[in-house]
């Protein structure tokens, strides 16, 4: 039930945009139990200037094709799967989206099951 929002800069192009919404679908997958058909993810491309992102911060080298992928998920998983979710991502997409992994931030939010409403005004997750 994650949610993902995937920062793209501008002019990468469907290939590219398609690989690295792959690379972390299938990083989900693979490291936090995420079902395969459990995809929800909106993706922007942004102009120049309208996608910042610090080309030093922690003493990483950026360059302008930097992402940042934001997901949004229930809370519980360890920190070993989030670090194995960090890897898997990265790797993925330096394979598939031929990103370097300097290019890649990620960040987690997590929250409970009543956060979620997947339509008609319900709370699924949480019984009555």
């Amino acid at each position: 039930m994650p949610l993902v929002r995937i920062s793209v800069p501008a002019g990468k192009g469907e290939a590219f945009v398609k690989s690295v919404s792959e690379g972390v679908h299938d990083a989900m997958v693979a490291t936090i139990d995420i079902p395969q058909a459990d995809r929800f993810q909106v993706i922007t491309e942004h102009a120049a200037g309208r996608l910042v992102i610090d080309p030093t911060y922690m003493d990483i080298e950026r360059s302008e094709d930097a992402v940042i992928i934001q997901i949004t998920m229930r809370s519980g998983r360890t920190v070993a799967k989030k670090r194995a979710l960090y890897r898997a991502i990265a790797d993925n997409l330096v394979a598939r989206a031929g990103l370097r992994k300097e290019d890649i931030m990620i960040v987690l939010t997590e929250n409970e099951l009543i956060d979620w409403s997947f339509g008609n005004g319900e709370a699924q997750y949480v019984p009555e």
